[in-house]
């Protein structure tokens, strides 16, 4: 490719070492649209004859069939995927083919290509999230009336509709695909023309590729064109919030489905056993996914490294960014073809929440409000009722079961109707504000994620 300048070859380690096909040929479909898109660009300017043109494209196609049929094999000799597809080109249509890279450098090529396949994978992504968001919005429909106990600091804080808690990972789910499409945003500007770092002297229309390839438009300057991985680093960063949240989710799976707290069963599908104790049956879907979390951590960061200190415009090192973002994709894509189908088939155990709603004292900032709202100032109700916690854990009852005498030791303002506001039925269904933890509510939130979506 480079022969003229060099009186002899590369060393074979080098070569090696500096070969990217291994990796970036996952790429073709997008090299040779981009490809087909400034050969026509090219004949419109008068660049190319109509002719050399069509054959270039009909190359092309030809190509591309052949890869998809599994007819045509990678080279693995050739240094990167460009090269490949024009070394090929180049074998079947003869010097027309060494036409094609009139006006274009490999750095703005690389550029575009990487754009329309993490466009492409993106696409893939937020549907995989989708497909999530709808199983997760099922599950909390078919647990709005379920009881159980909610937490913080991983101890029983207030009662909650079960469905509740299946709706603030929704949430987070569409936040992470607002944030792909973000990125996608940005993503979504062609390079295509860029050239090494300083455009061309031919009078190319950059503009016309931008919109054969589907692009919003075209990026404004020829240096940061070639040298901008803005875009991976937002579509990793974007990708590790999700596992974030599949991570989280997993860590609570595996809580939730142990023998300790029994709220869900896992379907057989999406667990495994043991080689040694015939009983066990481990979640390991679920702790893969919060282990592979790390990975696109991982990734994040050696990309982050990767281009902290680089000059503009192209260098090597960019090369880096592929493997990065390529398997940050992969990693979500995985997790999430397995996830999906594990929450859809898990079962909730109904009786096993509610019976773990009775115990802890999660209705006391109930029996607080009760006092407020007959003119107790909050803090006067936050301490007896603490004080009567305290006295029913001594003496082994629960505040449902507390004599009304014992409770009017501490204030007149109890009366009977203290025990129907502290049921936990009262307790959830009550919590009608926006946002808040009773089965309409919970309802609501369904109705508004399937309205976002």
């Amino acid at each position: 490719m480079w022969a003229g300048r060099f009186l002899k070859a590369l060393d074979k380690k080098a070569d090696d070492f500096n070969s990217s096909i291994r990796f970036d040929c996952r790429m073709y479909a997008q090299d040779i649209k981009g490809s087909m898109a400034h050969a026509a660009m090219l004949a419109k300017q008068g660049i190319l004859t109509e002719a050399d043109a069509d054959l270039i494209i009909d190359g092309l196609e030809g190509i591309l069939k052949d890869i998809d049929a599994g007819e045509l094999q990678f080279d693995m000799n050739a240094e990167d995927i460009h090269m490949f597809i024009e070394a090929e080109l180049t074998k079947r249509i003869g010097d027309a083919g060494k036409r094609l890279h009139t006006a274009r450098s490999r750095n703005d090529q690389v550029a575009v290509d990487i754009r329309l396949y993490l466009r492409d994978k993106a696409s893939e992504v937020m549907a995989l999230i989708r497909d999530l968001v709808n199983v997760v919005t099922d599950k909390a429909e078919e647990n709005a009336d379920v009881i159980a106990p909610g937490y913080t600091h991983l101890q029983r804080a207030q009662p909650i509709s079960f469905g509740h808690h299946f709706m603030a990972y929704a949430m987070m789910l569409l936040r992470d695909i607002g944030r792909i499409e973000d990125a996608v945003k940005r993503m979504n500007y062609s390079p295509l023309g860029s050239c090494a770092l300083a455009g061309t002297t031919y009078d190319t229309d950059r503009a016309f590729e931008a919109e054969k390839l589907g692009f919003d438009g075209i990026t404004q300057n020829s240096i940061d064109g070639v040298s901008d991985r803005d875009f991976c680093v937002e579509l990793i960063s974007a990708l590790a919030l999700l596992m974030i949240h599949l991570s989280r989710f997993s860590e609570e799976i595996i809580l939730w489905s142990s023998w300790e707290f029994k709220f869900i069963d896992l379907d057989d599908s999406y667990t495994t056993g043991s080689s040694i104790m015939p009983q066990k049956k481990n979640p390991d879907m679920a702790e893969l996914v919060r282990g592979k979390t790390g990975r696109v951590y991982g990734d994040l960061m050696a990309l982050l490294t990767t281009l902290k200190g680089l000059p503009l415009a192209y260098n090597k090192d960019m090369q880096e960014d592929k493997e990065a973002v390529f398997d940050a994709v992969d990693t979500a894509v995985m997790c999430l073809e397995v996830f999906t189908p594990m929450i859809a088939t898990l079962k909730v155990n109904g009786d096993v929440t509610y019976k773990a709603a009775q115990k802890g004292f999660i209705n006391a900032t109930d029996l607080a409000d009760y006092l407020t709202k007959k003119g107790m100032p909050f803090r006067a109700a936050y301490k007896i009722v603490g004080t009567i916690v305290a006295e029913c854990i001594a003496k082994g009852c629960v505040l449902d079961d507390y004599p009304l005498e014992e409770y009017q030791k501490h204030s007149d303002v109890f009366a009977q109707d203290l025990y129907a506001e502290i049921s936990l039925e009262t307790c959830v269904g009550k919590r009608n504000s926006a946002g808040g933890a009773s089965p309409s509510s919970v309802r609501k939130q369904v109705a508004w994620v399937r309205e976002q979506l």
